[in-house]
């Protein structure tokens, strides 16, 4: 049953709940075509900010935008033969076009390796040409049997990074690095703590060597793979026949990675942070993150009011606050409260005829930490210092109740399977035990409870001491990090 704005609390439907917020924050419609949706202009917005914020990580890590074509022959996908495998179910193929049956069967990329080698084979000479440092902002199909908005989507917009080098281990570093940006702006930027780590080899990309991960903990205590990072080898210099000339005139494969994220990411915003209110949108991502309500009773007092929050949103913009004044017509005080509420505005100014007259506005936060004032008033002339401050504290307090809540949903050292399944079917979240490495007990596991292994956890996440047993009895070679997922 909702609550009075009409949504389903979390705890009694989560998925209902992420379903509703979608619908009712204005982020996302469905499309004519099932499984595709569309981004409406809010939600792009905050699509527009990651962009922005991974872009400029990009850039400074040395990486160049391109773009490459939506489609590619069928015959080039099936090159690499794991990687073929791998996306088979989910590839969408277009067989005839201009009126006739084409000659050779296209698909429409569902990651673009196989797009990208083949012009590469073109660039790459000598070892003058290397690396080659490479981004493309896109969108790619994959043909998914059950979908939801952001998370999974027949077509979603992404980001994907493709890199040659001339070494394994300059490979290597890259993929590092990159895994590294990518923890960087989901802590920094969503204010979403992440454990980082190796895949394990049935949950590695297609035709890669090594897959590193970023995995967050929703508020329902489910894992969401929010980035990856894939070290490639030479699989695809090997398929495509992408070499280069040595220093000693040798002829050598180049070594290769790719990674990316995707519009998966406003999902993890989403869950990862709302609330039975609607979104909670951390500052740094928030397109607006002050609102100011004017109040007023008769035409006398809108036209103060309106004045005083006009110039309260030109003294926010002049210091790079994004601020909007609400001056819709027909809706109470009230309902605009529960409306940006909703769309998980940081911060709410509300100016009536009194605040005019004390020079002030009542501010109301979002989201406090437990204890602190939601409302208190701030003086006009020092809003140009107290908001920017206010904004940046919240981001930090965000992430701080985001890693709060990850740690007290978090358990280590199980190496029972009755307490492991107590745990996943239960409370859920992340659950540390040891693994013996063996790919049939890992797939035991998840048959018989719908937990994965997430990642083979980063040293700096590791438990110490670390479990001595997996779950299946057997001496346990790794510890790993196990949840149920999205």
């Amino acid at each position: 049953m909702g609550n009075d704005r009409g949504l389903t609390p979390q705890a009694e439907d989560f998925s209902a709940w992420y379903n509703e917020i979608v619908q009712q924050a204005e982020l996302a419609c469905h499309s004519q075509v099932r499984g595709c949706m569309v981004i409406r202009p809010y939600g792009y917005r905050i699509w527009e900010l990651i962009q922005g914020a991974l872009d400029g990580m990009f850039k400074a890590t040395g990486h160049e935008n391109a773009y490459f074509p939506l489609f590619l022959p069928k015959s080039a996908l099936d090159r690499e033969a794991e990687h073929v495998e791998g996306f088979a179910p989910e590839v969408a193929v277009v067989t005839h076009a201009g009126g006739a049956e084409l000659e050779e069967p296209l698909v429409i990329r569902p990651t673009s390796e196989a797009i990208i080698w083949p012009i590469l084979s073109d660039w790459i000479q000598s070892y003058r040409d290397l690396p080659v440092l490479l981004n493309q902002w896109a969108n790619v199909v994959r043909w998914e049997m059950r979908t939801r908005p952001f998370l999974r989507t027949t077509e979603f917009l992404w980001q994907e990074g493709h890199t040659a080098h001339a070494s394994q281990e300059e490979a290597e570093e890259e993929t590092r690095r990159m895994l590294g940006v990518y923890r960087s702006f989901m802590e920094d930027w969503m204010a979403m703590p992440v454990v980082t780590g190796l895949k394990s080899e049935s949950e590695k990309f297609a035709g890669a060597v090594r897959t590193y991960a970023t995995e967050g903990l929703m508020k329902d205590n489910k894992a969401l793979q929010a980035g990856t990072s894939h070290n490639l080898g030479q699989n695809f210099a090997k398929a495509f026949d992408v070499r280069y000339q040595t220093e000693d005139g040798e002829h050598e494969y180049v070594w290769s990675t790719s990674w990316g994220v995707s519009t998966r990411l406003i999902g993890a915003l989403i869950m990862a942070h709302g609330d039975d209110m609607g979104l909670i949108l951390p500052p740094r991502l928030a397109p607006v993150q002050v609102v100011i309500v004017p109040i007023w009773r008769n035409d006398d007092q809108k036209s103060i009011v309106l004045a005083a929050g006009e110039d309260i949103v030109s003294r926010l913009t002049e210091v790079d606050v994004r601020a909007k004044l609400d001056v819709r017509e027909g809706m109470n005080p009230g309902a605009k409260y529960y409306d940006w509420e909703r769309r998980g505005v940081p911060l709410r100014l509300e100016v009536g005829p009194r605040d005019v007259e004390a020079g002030q506005v009542m501010s109301v936060r979002r989201f406090t930490p437990d204890g602190e004032e939601r409302k208190r008033p701030i003086q006009v002339e020092s809003l140009v210092d107290e908001i920017p401050a206010l904004l940046v504290r919240m981001q930090d307090e965000l992430l701080a109740g985001a890693r709060n809540r990850r740690e007290a949903s978090t358990v280590r050292g199980v190496e029972s399977m009755d307490e492991f399944r107590s745990i996943v079917d239960g409370q859920g979240g992340f659950v540390f035990t040891g693994w013996c490495g063996d790919e049939e007990c890992e797939s035991r596991v998840k048959d018989e409870t719908k937990a994965t292994i997430r990642v083979i956890p980063d040293e700096e996440f590791r438990t110490d001491p670390a479990p001595t047993r997996c779950l299946c009895g057997a001496e346990s070679r790794y510890e790993v990090v196990r949840a149920k997922a999205y």
